[in-house]
């Protein structure tokens, strides 16, 4: 095995890296300025750690959330790693024990905020430091039109030049603007070397649904995920306590988290949603940048999402383990006219909206797509994919049919309405309905009077969000609202384009029930994975720690369906690490065994995740048949548990080497048949 994958192994409990990491890791471990473009739960953290890890010195950690760098930190101090963040989260203790680990060059990882990086003390302590890198997490908060742009990260650029080193930065999602933005303020315009790895989540289940009492879509969502981790996504902080009340009311643990509340209202929030098992956060877009919590189940837009990158992210957090995740977003035309408005009246300049309405145009694509989402939403990041059955478009085809002729009198009478109306009124003209304010500005005389009327309320509706989702007409934030003409229209007009509309959104969607939650085992593993999830919700009330710290539900789901019987077992599951297995390993066996398990020697203990525990176990079976010599008739005796341990961990190849560790009369009765062993292994 190669340096990092003994550590990937032994610290982390991994045997392989996930794709794209292994080259992450080798150009950061090098020395070399890397700006890595991963998605959400792809892994970024480890192409840090691990290189911290390999190389001399102290790793400072640029984080934007003291619950991130808390979460990440107890994860690596459980893993056996010297680690620390310096916060306003702090206890004293926790302090001191950082201030004792830079003092004596033991601390690996050191975990800061950006807004450290204004204080003089900060830059006076990183300078007496032997920091040998600097990790960027979040990086794309350097970009000022970003919504996630946090001013301090401006300042990172210079305490690089200051402390002279290698800096890595990370981010799940860049486009090409972000990304040169991150170029020049993190690397001064130097490119560095840039990965992006592959942006899909086969996992994770994509769904979406045109709102149709969207309180009761959302509540019978959840029903079939109960006791499950989730998140719901709001476009407002009013929505967000409705909601988790709603759902505290439906006998859900539910909680609300915006960023109106107060600091130690939100640390609470966060706390408990890193800790409790099936908690529902119910957030806006304040929650969730740089959450850590691996086994989120699923996640729900209550709202549309401002643009196809924020939409990638804030699913992205689901499924994080690579266990089954869902995710439901509803969308319907207030939606759009609140987004569409937001990017209007913003202060950023006309290039800028621009690309804000090309963003929004791809995820109302995305909403309104008539095949595989997901194969629509890799394209946008320019990746091709073959049709994922795993959507709701792949698990129940839309019905289209051409919508050319409807879309055509839409156009028409939005037209000849002047561009100066809403939907409702451009609706009212369709039908032809004699409202008084169709009479009053003479639009029951338009040649468009009544040419729909053979069409409800809700298909016209539909058709209008529809043409949104094809950028077809826009609302207009200057006139309230009322819909007008994009040049893509015109052609549509001229008769030179044909439109396929989807038939299925003029149905009520609440007549289709929502896909049950999938299970994470079998039915036959279900109860044992129980019981080992209440081992483990013991264990983290009794540390004080979120759940996934002590294993994550990967890592739960693989020992309710592998069934290791010993420690050696035990330490080929994935995310078992040298001392997680020490600290852990007998106590979950003796969940999945039913039975009390006797202690083993601490030597032997320590082989099981190096994977020389059978070895030593064939040289103990060895030396007991020899325990009186050959002929049975010999003095009694015994190797240490120690030197059999070091000979399977380091196996010598001849009898000299034996004697090394034995002594000549321990080599003279056990040599020639531990040689044997050592051979064959």
């Amino acid at each position: 095995m190669t340096p990092e994958t003994t550590l990937l192994k032994s610290v982390f409990g991994f045997d392989q890296f996930r794709p794209g990491q292994r080259e992450i890791v080798a150009a950061v471990s090098a020395g070399e300025n890397t700006l890595a473009i991963m998605p959400t739960g792809g892994g970024k953290s480890l192409c840090f750690q691990l290189p911290a890890l390999m190389n001399e010195g102290l790793t400072l950690v640029i984080s934007p959330l003291i619950a991130l760098m808390r979460d990440q930190v107890r994860a690596l101090q459980g893993a056996g790693v010297v680690a620390g963040s310096l916060s306003s989260g702090n206890t004293e203790s926790e302090t001191e024990s950082v201030w004792a680990a830079l003092s004596d060059n033991s601390l690996k990882l050191l975990y800061i905020a950006p807004e450290r990086l204004a204080n003089p003390a900060t830059l006076r302590l990183l300078k007496k430091a032997s920091v040998s890198m600097i990790a960027v997490d979040e990086a794309h908060c350097v970009s000022q039109w970003g919504h996630d742009f946090r001013p301090d990260y401006l300042r990172i650029g210079e305490l690089r030049e200051m402390l002279g080193v290698p800096l890595a930065a990370f981010t799940a999602t860049a486009d090409p603007e972000t990304r040169d933005e991150i170029v020049q303020r993190l690397f001064g315009g130097t490119r560095p070397s840039i990965f992006l790895r592959g942006f899909d989540r086969p996992n994770i289940r994509l769904e979406f649904r045109a709102k149709n009492k969207p309180r009761q879509q959302l509540l019978a969502f959840a029903a079939a995920r109960t006791g499950q981790s989730g998140i719901v996504y709001c476009g407002t902080r009013a929505r967000t306590e409705t909601l988790a009340a709603a759902l505290a009311t439906e006998g859900h643990s539910a909680i609300a988290y915006h960023a109106g509340m107060d600091a130690a209202a939100r640390r609470v929030a966060e706390t408990r949603f890193s800790r409790d098992d099936g908690l529902i956060v119910v957030a806006t877009v304040a929650f969730g940048m740089g959450v850590d919590k691996p086994d989120i189940r699923w996640v729900a837009h209550a709202d549309l999402p401002k643009s196809i990158e924020s939409y990638y992210q804030e699913i992205g957090r689901s499924g994080r383990d690579g266990a089954p995740a869902d995710t439901l977003t509803l969308y319907g035309a207030d939606d759009i006219r609140l987004r569409r408005a937001q990017i209007d009246e913003g202060m950023a300049p006309p290039e800028r909206k621009s690309a804000d309405h090309a963003r929004f145009n791809a995820l109302l694509g995305l909403a309104e797509a008539q095949e595989c989402r997901r194969k629509l939403l890799l394209a946008y990041f320019g990746e091709t994919s073959a049709p994922c059955g795993n959507c709701d478009l792949c698990s129940d085809p839309p019905k289209v049919f051409d919508g050319t002729e409807m879309v055509r009198m839409a156009l028409s009478a939005i037209l000849r309405t002047g561009g100066f109306f809403g939907a409702g009124h451009v609706i009212d003209v369709l039908r032809g309905n004699t409202t008084a304010k169709v009479r009053q500005r003479g639009h029951d005389r338009l040649p468009t009077f009544g040419v729909g009327a053979e069409f409800s309320q809700g298909m016209w509706q539909s058709v209008l969000r529809q043409m949104m989702g094809f950028d077809l007409i826009r609302p207009n934030a200057a006139r309230f609202g009322a819909l007008g003409l994009t040049a893509n229209a015109r052609p549509v007009l001229r008769g030179e384009v044909l439109i396929d509309l989807r038939r299925d959104t003029f149905t009520a969607a609440a007549t289709r029930p929502h896909q049950i939650a999938r299970s994470l085992v079998n039915e036959e593993d279900e109860g044992m994975l129980a019981a080992l999830k209440a081992k483990r919700r013991e264990l983290a009330e009794a540390a004080r720690a979120p759940a996934y710290v002590i294993f994550p539900d990967r890592t739960l789901i693989e020992m309710a369906t592998r069934r290791p019987a010993t420690l050696d077992a035990f330490s080929a599951l994935n995310g078992v690490g040298a001392k997680k297995l020490e600290k852990f390993g007998k106590t979950f066996l003796e969940v999945i065994n039913h039975e009390i398990l006797p202690d083993q020697h601490p030597a032997r203990r320590k082989l099981a995740a190096s994977g020389g525990g059978e070895v030593f176990d064939r040289l103990n079976s060895a030396q007991i048949d020899l325990a009186r010599g050959a002929d049975g008739a010999g003095k009694p005796m015994r190797c240490p548990a120690a030197a059999l341990a070091k000979l399977a961990r380091n196996p010598p190849t001849d009898i000299d080497g034996i004697n090394r560790i034995l002594g000549a009369a321990m080599a003279e009765r056990f040599g020639e048949r531990f040689l044997e062993i050592l051979h064959d292994a």
